[in-house]
Parts: structure tokens; C-alpha cells; sequence
């Protein structure tokens, strides 16, 4: 039985976008080991950086999950923290190696979301946006 990923990369047509999109998500919570962990790395590359507590509030999960998968990935060298005050903040390690491959990956299923699935997921603001804007994520060209 041929996965959905393998589907997608050879059946790509306007009917099988969602499946497609939907698979993507499958994979990267597979990839990782969790559906926290793919969301996590979808949240830091679409704001680029951010606190463990804003994490856990704008995704809708437990503050120790994330500060625990955080910890995972800083352990690995792909995400690494400063202190600014008493607050940790999290970014992408850009000296890293595996780090660039990664962001292509975020960045080519950040790209196949819809404005919709974008708002649902990432739903808090860090600056105010005039009413009825969509959302228009890092790294698209529109």
C-alpha cells in the first residue's frame, strides 16, 4: 500500500490538494514523533522566534510539553535559546547544518496551508493588523 505522501508527490491535481495537504501534516507529526512537535516547528518558523509560554497559548497545549519538546530540539543543535530578562526565547539554530534542509521542509508545508488552516493555527497576533486581513504567512510571495 503506497503512503499518502508517495500519493501526493505522483497524483498532484486540484482535487487531491487537500489530501496533499493533509498528508504533509501527517508526515511531519510522524517525522517528529508528535503532533506537538510539528506544530511547534510550524510556530517558530511562521513568527520566527518565541517564548515557551506563548507557544503553549497560541497552540492550546500544556506549558511542560512544550518547554520539554523545546529542550529536545535545542538538545539536537536544530533550535537554540537566549535570555533576555527572565524570559528564554527560541529560534532556529542558522549555524546549524540539518537547520536549513528543515526550514525548507516548514517552509513548503507553511506554503500548502490555507489562510484558514494558518488562522486556526496560528492565531495569535504579535501586532495589531487591520480588521478583515487575511493572514499572510513568512515566505510566501503573494
Amino acid at each position: 500500500m503506497q503512503s499518502e505522501a508517495f500519493i501526493c508527490s505522483n497524483d498532484l491535481n486540484f482535487r487531491s490538494i487537500d489530501r496533499c495537504v493533509l498528508s504533509w501534516f501527517y508526515m511531519i507529526d510522524k517525522l517528529f514523533g508528535s503532533k506537538n512537535a510539528g506544530h511547534i516547528l510550524l510556530y517558530l518558523y511562521h513568527y520566527g522566534e518565541a517564548h515557551p509560554r506563548g507557544i503553549a497559548k497560541g497552540l492550546g497545549i500544556s506549558l511542560s510539553s512544550v518547554q520539554n519538546q523545546l529542550g529536545r530540539f535545542e538538545d539536537t543543535g536544530v533550535v537554540v535559546s537566549k535570555l533576555i530578562g527572565n524570559v528564554r526565547i527560541y529560534f532556529f539554530n542558522g549555524k546549524f547544518p540539518i537547520t536549513k534542509h528543515l526550514l525548507e521542509i516548514l517552509k513548503i508545508i507553511h506554503s500548502s496551508m490555507s489562510n484558514e488552516d494558518k488562522e486556526e493555527l496560528f492565531r495569535e497576533r504579535l501586532r495589531p493588523r487591520r480588521p478583515g486581513k487575511p493572514v499572510i504567512g513568512r515566505g510566501q510571495d503573494d
